[in-house]
């Protein structure tokens, strides 16, 4: 029985291309929709005029900065493909749609220097238990054996990497392929279908040989195929595939396919291997835990805030039906109704009325709905099917409005911009009243900024936020801090005695009272507290000030014209008056941090941590990780800034690091004058 003919399962399926940076998987869709004839001719990213990529940053930077889904049919058979940016920064993306698809393509090429981030990738399939494929790309540039380049993609994989297929070689080029399940050889033909030719003497003995290696590994899984193996009995060609199919579905083997997307070439085999051995929904509902209910249930994939549209929700439906005009519950706890249904084909969307089980189609106006969530047409909020969680960011840029009349118009941005990407996210800074962004890196951050002016018409300044130095005392004082203000009918009037004295390092601002007789009447206390408080906020050296504790012993007041906000003028006048005789002490935030980097970009992390006034704690492999270690450090804050940058070109683009506060510590000496002459000549 032949491949074409063997039982598969139907329906429309969801198919994700994953893989490392500039791998090729946006040229590969190109290929996929030209040769299905979605499209008429493959584009380029180069011309920027291909399905993925179009948006402005995307092209301006020639690279996915968010993923792109577009539909078509093989066979008769629907297919959504979700092609996923391959950058670190941007991976949210891939990870918060790959629950619901029912397979991956994770497109590479035979690059050593990619296998950290192909590593990456493998690893994020594997635990959300994702069958997948190895689609090896541009193959033409191939200049090592296919078993070679194998052996050197393994280390990536913790499932067996079982080739489909083995190139055929003219001299130094590879002029076609031949699979080794279907026993055909194939030669390729630019922008055209494969060409099935006979066999060579030559390649005979290396067909046998893979097509061996292929079936030893499949016997691994099945006994049967294992004793026909012993006995030298030929496998049914019709099980071979089966076996094919059911070890993928089952993630006990990754099958890799050759090809090269630029010239179409490997494409038809690949979408007749998704034809016949990647699951359906079916597959995929069970695998996600959908029970059999009849009402509607989709996953959103991926939200979008359109210039004049309104917002879209991307959305996989596991089960049932969604109509145009359903109302749905959301795992979030909101609820929408849905305005308007269709097929995404990249910027070219088509309208429809419903729908079904399979299908993955744009939701319009569902404003209560996140990415992520779940979604039901039935009466009750539905239990979440995955629950993604944002990678920690780790590289942050301060942002004000450049026109002040539109800080309300940023702010609403803002919102929807970590809507559609939640690896983004936004902190107020209380003392500088502005807004620090955080994301994922120098090109994440770069993106966001581009957006906020192409999208939503705000343009900002930037500047690097600022780090969280400290002040602290070193000596003990008592100062009076008394307030007289007399301007015809009722003064003000406030005088209080204050103790200051340092405590221990992460003690905080305590503050005491001992008044004795009345002398400060118990109803002012508060508000000398208050006052002591607004004292603190920014000490002699520029700075908030900590670890003091301030004790309120004496003081006086006027029957008349004291007041709660005289108090309080005189609480910050003493401690103003006061903490430039504490010998005041400059403190500097310390974090520990933990970096995850591959094993042979060590040495260099740690020559980075040094260089950056780094203590380096300690290191050790990373643990379920072959070929990476884990380096903890301690570091100044004031030296975490754009560590990641430097930290990426290191470990080609692969490393990461979490980060901690654990304490602060002093600074002296010409350091500190530094740090205080830059902080006076920016305020």
């Amino acid at each position: 029985m032949g491949q074409d003919n063997l039982r598969s399962p139907r329906g429309p399926r969801c198919i994700a291309l994953v893989g490392p940076f500039q791998s090729g998987k946006t040229t590969l869709l190109e290929a996929i929709l030209a040769r299905t004839g979605a499209i008429p001719k493959a584009g380029t990213v180069e011309a920027c005029n291909t399905v993925g990529d179009q948006s402005p940053e995307a092209r301006n930077h020639r690279m996915s900065v968010g993923l792109t889904a577009a539909t078509t049919t093989f066979m008769g058979d629907s297919y959504t493909f979700i092609d996923c940016p391959g950058s670190v920064e941007f991976a949210h993306d891939m990870r918060a749609a790959l629950p619901a698809v029912d397979a991956a393509v994770i497109v590479c090429e035979a690059d050593e220097r990619k296998l950290p981030q192909l590593q990456i990738i493998m690893r994020e399939l594997e635990d959300l238990g994702i069958p997948r494929f190895l689609f090896l790309n541009k193959i033409d540039k191939a200049n090592k054996r296919i078993r070679e380049t194998l052996a050197t993609l393994q280390p990536a994989s913790r499932t067996p990497l079982v080739l489909r297929q083995i190139p055929i070689w003219k001299g130094d080029l590879i002029a076609g392929f031949v699979d080794l399940a279907l026993e055909r050889a194939f030669v390729y033909r630019e922008h055209m279908p494969s060409e099935v030719i006979d066999l060579e003497a030559g390649d005979v003995d290396r067909e046998k040989e893979a097509r061996l290696t292929m079936l030893e590994k499949l016997a691994d899984h099945d006994d049967r195929l294992l004793e026909q193996l012993l006995e030298d009995i030929p496998p049914p060609r019709d099980e071979v595939f089966d076996d094919l199919a059911n070890e993928l579905r089952e993630g006990q083997i990754c099958p890799v396919l050759l090809g090269c997307a630029t010239r179409e070439n490997g494409v038809l085999r690949l979408m007749k291997a998704l034809r016949h051995e990647a699951p359906n929904v079916t597959a995929t509902a069970k695998r996600l835990g959908v029970d059999d209910e009849k009402t509607g249930l989709a996953y959103v994939m991926k939200t979008t805030h359109l210039q004049h549209g309104g917002k879209l929700s991307l959305a996989r439906v596991l089960r049932g039906h969604i109509t145009d005009g359903d109302t749905v519950q959301s795992s979030g706890g909101g609820s929408g109704r849905v305005s308007g249904i269709a097929v995404p084909n990249g910027g070219a969307d088509g309208k429809r009325a419903s729908a079904a089980a399979g299908e993955t189609v744009s939701l319009g106006k569902l404003d209560p709905v996140h990415t992520g969530e779940t979604l039901t047409t039935g009466k009750t909020t539905p239990a979440a099917l995955a629950d993604v969680v944002a990678t920690p960011p780790v590289l942050a840029t301060a942002l004000s409005a450049l026109d002040r009349k539109d800080d309300v118009k940023l702010g609403q941005a803002l919102t929807r911009l970590i809507e559609e990407d939640p690896s983004l996210s936004v902190v107020h800074n209380p003392l500088t009243h502005e807004m620090v962004l955080w994301g994922q890196g120098e090109m994440h951050l770069r993106v966001a900024v581009e957006r906020l002016k192409d999208r939503f018409g705000v343009t900002v300044k930037q500047h690097a936020p600022p780090v969280g130095y400290q002040e602290t005392i070193r000596k003990t004082i008592t100062q009076r801090g008394r307030h007289k203000k007399q301007s015809g009918g009722h003064g003000q009037f406030g005088d209080v005695v204050l103790d200051i004295k340092p405590l221990p390092r992460g003690s905080g601002v305590v503050f005491r009272e001992k008044i004795v007789g009345g002398a400060v009447p118990k109803n002012y206390i508060g508000a000398v507290e208050e006052g002591v408080g607004d004292g603190m906020m920014r000490g002699p050296l520029g700075f908030p000030v900590i670890d003091l504790e301030v004790t309120l012993t004496d003081g006086s007041y006027h029957s008349v014209d004291s007041s709660d906000q005289a108090f309080r003028t005189a609480a910050r006048i003493g401690v103003t008056e006061a903490l430039p005789q504490c010998a005041p002490v400059l403190l500097e935030p310390i974090h520990v941090v933990e970096i995850v980097c591959p094993t042979d970009a060590t040495a260099k992390i740690n020559s980075i941590l040094s260089g950056r006034r780094g203590q380096i704690l300690g290191f050790d492999t990373r643990e379920g990780w072959t070929g990476w270690d884990r380096v903890r450090a301690m570091m100044p804050e004031a030296e975490i800034g754009d560590l990641i940058v430097e930290l990426r070109s290191a470990t080609a683009g692969a490393g990461g690091f979490t980060r901690q506060f654990d304490h602060m510590s002093e600074v002296t000496g010409r350091a500190a004058e530094q740090i205080i002459a830059a902080h006076r000549t920016a305020a």
